[in-house]
């Protein structure tokens, strides 16, 4: 029957297999290298490109089984044109001609090129595919289940489990590179709250706490003087009430609650003072800031106190702390930010205040400090074992350190330099 069929009709019906070739290669690139995500979100908008693409993703398989299936029949078909052409141009050695330049032009133009071009342009390339890819799979899909059942028994033979569902996940280091490579889409800032937001887990209240030496309360076995002038001077919104040492704190009093009594009572005493503190919220040390928040937003609590094992205070923590973990420093902190903790040295070296923050300045200088100590000084009081005396120098990794200043037991500046 092909004997009838003229020359140029054959080398038209192969380049049209090899069209049609290149149509199933790049169909498959497409399908298979699009962005789930961003697909998801196309079909959620209701683009009907996406809506197709995402209905021939629901069954992947059968999806790759059709590619293949299409793929094959053409090749084998272009195949056996090509044969039959080479032999009657060339005879028997035109056999081999054929297949040495059929498969050159399979490689480049079926196989190469377009998987190249898909690659590049997965959107357009698998939306426009799925116009075909559509009713070809309700044609062809008797065969479809007959391939896909007959490798589902096989899989079983060989003990190959097949989940049932399939899920698209995404672990928090692999969106982490996400939002580290979404610089056209995201601005640095809203980067650095992302990824500050996925960091929330691994740090812990310890991490940001205002230490023990640095909380400000007031005693209330004061005479009453101090404990006013205090009262009216003291620049926080809450304020801890203890008796003699913070380790009998009694409550946490609400500066403004303390103010609205001034004013609404003629007698303003102790034990007014006393019964507006409220009960003090308390936090045991290592709780992860990313569980500390949710806390914080179910006890509708605002301030803790973060304590040890034993009972002790170690520190304080405020909602505002946790949040200026995601966003920065607010102006309104009275906490020494890390500007005011460090001063650049034309030697490339930092002056830095002992009470600085390990993880501040790691994320500032991108350094990779040791952060089992939260502030400077206590790195180094762990490194030494002892408070050490000025001018006293050492290497943690990669950093040279220099002890400048020593005061009341307290590494207060050292110098840094990174040595690589």
């Amino acid at each position: 029957m092909l004997e009838q069929v003229s020359t140029g009709t054959i080398i038209f019906i192969l380049i049209v297999m090899i069209i049609i070739s290149a149509y199933f290669s790049a169909s498959e690139t497409g399908m298979m290298t699009l962005n789930r995500y961003r697909l998801r979100h196309l079909a959620k908008q209701g683009n009907r490109g996406a809506l197709r693409v995402e209905k021939l993703l629901q069954r992947p398989a059968r999806l790759i089984s059709l590619v293949l299936v299409g793929n094959n029949l053409v090749n084998i078909l272009a195949s056996s044109l090509a044969t039959i052409l080479g032999m009657r141009l060339y005879g028997d050695i035109g056999v081999a001609i054929a297949t040495g330049l059929l498969t050159f032009l399979i490689l480049v133009f079926s196989e190469v090129m377009p998987k190249t071009i898909a690659a590049l342009y997965p959107e357009k390339t698998a939306f426009l595919s799925s116009f075909l890819l559509i009713p070809l799979q309700k044609i062809m899909m008797p065969m479809l289940c007959f391939l896909s059942g007959t490798t589902h028994l096989l899989m079983r033979l060989f003990g190959i489990k097949e989940s049932i569902h399939h899920i698209d996940q995404l672990s928090k280091e692999e969106l982490r590179s996400i939002v580290n490579e979404s610089h056209s889409q995201i601005s640095r800032r809203h980067q650095n709250m992302l990824i500050s937001v996925l960091d929330l887990e691994k740090v812990s209240v310890n991490d940001i706490m205002v230490p023990r030496s640095e909380i400000v309360g007031i005693d209330v076995n004061s005479d009453w003087k101090s404990i006013m002038r205090q009262l009216t001077h003291s620049p926080h919104g809450r304020i801890l009430l203890y008796r003699q040492s913070l380790d009998d704190a009694i409550g946490m009093l609400r500066v403004r609650e303390a103010y609205r009594l001034m004013t609404e009572k003629k007698e303003f005493n102790k034990e007014n003072l006393l019964r507006a503190a409220d009960e003090i919220y308390f936090i045991p040390e290592g709780t992860p800031l990313n569980i500390q928040l949710i806390k914080f937003q179910r006890n509708k609590e605002k301030v803790g106190i973060i304590v040890d094992e034993y009972g002790d205070i170690q520190g304080l923590v405020t909602v505002e702390d946790i949040l200026e973990e995601i966003v920065g420093d607010f102006t309104t902190s009275m906490s020494p930010n890390l500007a005011e903790e460090v001063n650049l040295q034309s030697d490339g070296s930092v002056l830095i205040d002992g009470s600085a923050s390990v993880r501040d300045l790691n994320k500032a200088f991108n350094w990779s400090l040791p952060i089992g100590s939260r502030t400077i000084n206590g790195l180094l009081l762990e490194e030494l074992g002892e408070i050490p005396p000025v001018n006293t120098e050492l290497c943690i990794g990669s950093y040279q350190i220099a002890v400048m200043e020593v005061q009341e037991n307290r590494i207060r500046q050292v110098r840094i330099k990174a040595l690589s």
